[in-house]
This record gives C-alpha cells, sequence and structure tokens, in this order.
C-alpha cells in the first residue's frame, strides 16, 4: 500500500476527521425522519457524506499520482488567527465596520501576494456585505459603529 497522493490522503483524513466530529456533536440531538427531521438530522447527514467523501479521497491517494505536501508555513496561520482573535476583541469596542475591515486587511496580510489597496477595498465591501446580512437581515444586536448599538 503506497500512498501516491499525499494531498488527498491527508485532505480525505481531514473530511473524515470533521465527519467524525459532526456525528459526535449530533450524537445528542435527536435524528427525526426524513419527512420530520430533528435538530441532529441534518449535521449526521452532513458528517457521513464527510466522511464518504474522505473516504474516497483516501482511496483515490493511493492509485493516482499527486504532489507531495508542501512545507509548513506558520506565518500565513498565526497571522490568520490572529486577526480572528483581535476582531473578537475589538468588535464590540469599534463597531462591526472598522472590526471587519481591520479583520481583512489583516489577515490579507498573511498573504505573500498582499496588497493593501485591495484589502481595504475587500474589507469596505465585506464589511457591507456583514452589516447587511447580520444586522439588517438577522437582526443582531451589534454595534456598527463604535459607540452606536
Amino acid at each position: 500500500m503506497i500512498v501516491r497522493s499525499p494531498k488527498d490522503l491527508v485532505a480525505g483524513l481531514l473530511f473524515v476527521a470533521a465527519g467524525i466530529g459532526a456525528i459526535a456533536m449530533a450524537s445528542n440531538y435527536t435524528l427525526g425522519t426524513a419527512a420530520r427531521m430533528g435538530p441532529g438530522y441534518f449535521p449526521r447527514l452532513l458528517g457521513i457524506l464527510l466522511i464518504v467523501l474522505g473516504a474516497i479521497l483516501a482511496l483515490r491517494s493511493l492509485r493516482l499520482s499527486g504532489s507531495p505536501l508542501p512545507g509548513w508555513k506558520w506565518r500565513p496561520v498565526v497571522v490568520t488567527l490572529g486577526s480572528v482573535v483581535l476582531f473578537g476583541l475589538i468588535v464590540t469596542r469599534v463597531g462591526l465596520v472598522i472590526s471587519a475591515i481591520i479583520l481583512i486587511v489583516l489577515a490579507s496580510a498573511a498573504s505573500h501576494e498582499f496588497r493593501p489597496r485591495e484589502a481595504v477595498i475587500s474589507g469596505i465591501v465585506l464589511a457591507a456585505l456583514v452589516v447587511g446580512v447580520f444586522v439588517m437581515g438577522l437582526k443582531l444586536q451589534i454595534g456598527i459603529w463604535p459607540g452606536v448599538h
């Protein structure tokens, strides 16, 4: 048994792990039936689909040749996770718009293709989308600007 495509194997194993996690988290919810779905129906179904997809990818890695795994890069992981943590810390103080723009700009800086102007424009567009979906659409009580709730 020789792994010919390490990327497919790792992706398959991650899908299987995510599927098992979804099933485990949904195990305390009632399943229901296809006609009357309970709160655990969709997460379990999604978990099963992820496991099947992961198994297909893992088996595919044994048959088809693929490229090796690239080296692990810490900078993108640390910068992206740090920007999400910073967003969570500042969103209630500076508002959703400013913190969303900061999140997008900082997370974009994790890439070696970072362009500040494009990141700011993307941040503004995504901040407007976030306000539209979460504040106007879902009516969540999140301050849009500093001091405005």
